[in-house]
């Protein structure tokens, strides 16, 4: 109608240009979902993969722990065994052996908890969220 101030009916089969608040808390809501379900994803996956190699340092450390006792325990023999010359340097030959075995697995060892970075991904992702929530994401690639 001319005049009312009304806007004009709309079409019939005609779609409705404009989402409605409803539909776009949904997308946002949806979106959110999703990106909290990837960061978990991610963060379970670094997590895994850093207590895989916190493991094997560890495993190697005890490695080194037990080869360590067993230099004691030949030092020992070669201490007790000092007397007769033949039997002490074996022990100390084996004593030496066994110090070369718990040197090599400390070092890796070490080296491998060294190389535990935790979920060094997740941590990096995580703080681009807020800056993404406002709308502001060429902040994140500064």
């Amino acid at each position: 109608m001319p005049g009312t101030g009304a806007p004009p009916p709309a079409a019939e089969g005609a779609p409705d240009e404009r989402p409605s608040l409803g539909d776009l808390i949904g997308s946002v809501t949806e979106d959110l979902s999703l990106l909290v379900r990837q960061e978990v994803e991610l963060a379970k996956a670094e997590l895994t993969e850093s207590a895989k190699r916190a493991g094997t340092g560890g495993g190697l450390l005890a490695g080194s722990g037990v080869a360590g006792h067993f230099v004691l325990m030949f030092l020992s023999f070669a201490l007790w065994w000092g007397l007769p010359l033949g039997r002490a340097w074996s022990a100390v030959v084996v004593a030496v052996i066994w110090a070369v075995i718990a040197a090599v697995l400390a070092v890796r060892g070490r080296g491998e908890l060294r190389r535990v970075k935790g979920a060094p991904r997740t941590a990096e992702t995580m703080k681009k969220i807020p800056n993404a929530l406002k709308g502001d994401e060429e902040a994140n690639h500064e």
